[in-house]
């Protein structure tokens, strides 16, 4: 096994990410060269999902693996994160055909919990996995397991905000982060992060793992980004009724603050047709 780097969190039925990094892949980061950040919006196809009340959603575990009772929560944010990200680099014929209902969010959660199931496979340091337990997994993982599935060819890290945006030029980007209590309820559907007061001192309540979808507006100063004025808006899996109907807006500022414990990831599809 290599040498990871790697922050595990208690694995709750919201939280459900730790933070995995190996040195091998970081080799294949994408440096920021000086281009051009544009907004930019990246729309999943599958409707915002909810890891959370899957009996409400009809959703039975027990049903979908042997030995499994029925769970009405799971710790598989990597996962939905993954699945939303995954329904934007497929056509909805690519969809349907690797098993992913894009017209349908109880279908889609049900995908998601299956790969969940792959990536704490993937999670090779785990002592445990899903179904059996409720473990958690990583944004490594879950793309691994993208890859082995073949609904992938690759995929790159950003370690700065400057490559954060570089590459959500190109498609939407996997952010594992360490959610912080204050972040369950924003002040306003419409509110950043960066608005909810004395954040900063919040405690961690576990790690968690979103999908950024868009750069909502740009700001510079003398050349540079502004971090304050740059904000991003991300994917959440804790249904419409959470945040700005499932999604949240951070600046760059936060991710600068909380950059030390944040994973980002890009799954591409590249070389061949989608």
């Amino acid at each position: 096994m290599p040498d990871l780097d790697i922050t595990q969190y208690d694995v709750t039925p919201a939280l459900g990410r730790h933070r995995v990094l190996d040195p091998r892949s970081l080799a294949y980061r994408r440096p920021y060269t000086g281009e051009t950040i544009r907004t930019v919006e990246w729309a999943p196809r599958v409707p915002v999902l909810d890891q959370q009340d899957l009996l409400k959603q009809d959703i039975h575990t027990s049903e979908m693996f042997d030995g499994v009772q029925d769970v009405d929560a799971l710790g598989s944010c990597t996962a939905n994160a993954a699945t939303a990200l995954l329904s934007v680099l497929l056509s909805h014929d690519a969809c349907m055909k690797a098993g992913l209902d894009t017209t349908d969010a109880v279908a889609a959660e049900r995908f998601a919990i299956g790969l969940y199931a792959d990536a704490t496979k993937a999670d090779q340091w785990l002592d445990y996995t899903w179904p059996a337990d409720d473990c958690g997994s990583s944004g490594l993982a879950v793309t691994k397991a993208l890859r082995r599935r073949g609904l992938i060819d690759q995929y790159g890290h950003a370690k700065t905000a400057e490559e954060l945006c570089a590459l959500l030029q190109t498609g939407p980007v996997l952010m594992g982060m360490p959610w912080k209590s204050a972040f369950f309820e924003p002040v306003s559907s419409l509110a950043l992060l960066d608005e909810i007061p004395n954040w900063q001192d919040s405690p961690v309540a576990g790690g968690h793992e979103v999908c950024i979808t868009a750069i909502e507006s740009v700001a510079q100063i003398e050349g540079d980004i502004s971090y304050e004025h740059t904000v991003l808006r991300v994917r959440n899996s804790w249904s419409t009724s959470w945040g700005d109907a499932g999604s949240f807006r951070m600046s760059l500022a936060v991710y600068q603050a909380l950059r030390s414990e944040i994973d980002l990831i890009q799954p591409r599809l590249d070389t061949r047709s989608q």
